[in-house]
């Protein structure tokens, strides 16, 4: 079974709206995000930009500003996190590392919501930045048993569809523990734009991928890693 964990790369991403403020925004966008706020409004009082900072769920209206990642290697738990202003530059050094690692390495991917979030995110992000998507990411003309991709949640749903069911909630549940002496989800945009503080944001990152790591352990009914290597950020 430890074989097994040390084929996976668990990973989660931050993202924010590729412009802080819809006022920001090209006449042309502008039109675009109208439209897609017109399908998340809920009630009169909802605009365009009182949504707007739902924009940094679309991969059309943000950008990655980090990737953290973690492997398991004698019961070991090591984070390696890339992260720039320069999505290209960023999205280019993960995609570098993947190419590098997957053949002898890293078999699976897995994220929690992984296949809904982040891994169409980081698809569709390299094809606007004219990377090529890497073989472990990209899921084009391959068979549902071809793609190397573990979604936590979807382990957690046991073939339910009905909810969405966070990582903190199932952390809080578990009893993984995931010191919040920091930033919430909500918070990043904010930190990013305004306190222009990418590393605060980096150990966020690098926190959720802790709790996943811990929470892939749980699902298998294995005790939690107790050792956590941090190699930067």
């Amino acid at each position: 079974m430890e074989n097994y964990f040390s084929n996976i790369l668990f990973l989660d991403i931050e993202t924010v709206p590729a412009v802080y403020k819809y006022e920001e925004l090209s006449e042309r966008m502008k039109c675009f995000w109208d439209k897609k706020a017109a399908q998340l409004a809920k009630n009169e009082s909802d605009t365009p930009e009182s949504l707007y900072d739902k924009a940094a769920i679309f991969a059309e209206f943000g950008k990655i500003i980090c990737i953290s990642t973690g492997t398991i290697s004698n019961n070991v738990a090591t984070i390696k996190s890339f992260f720039s202003h320069d999505e290209k530059e960023l999205l280019t050094s993960f995609s570098n590392y993947l190419n590098s690692v997957q053949k002898s390495e890293i078999r699976l991917l897995c994220a929690h919501n992984g296949k809904e979030f982040d891994f169409p995110w980081l698809c569709r992000r390299m094809l606007v930045n004219g990377l090529n998507i890497p073989e472990i990411l990209n899921t084009q003309g391959k068979k549902p048993w071809e793609i190397s991709h573990i979604d936590t949640m979807e382990l957690w749903k046991f073939g339910d569809y009905k909810s969405f069911t966070s990582l903190d909630l199932l952390s809080e549940i578990f009893e993984i523990p995931t010191p919040k002496d920091d930033i919430n989800g909500a918070d990043v945009a904010r930190v990013y734009y305004e306190e222009n503080n990418l590393i605060r944001i980096v150990k966020y990152c690098q926190k959720d991928v802790i709790a996943l790591i811990q929470l892939f352990r749980k699902l298998q009914n294995l005790p939690l890693i107790s050792e956590v290597n941090v190699l930067n950020g």
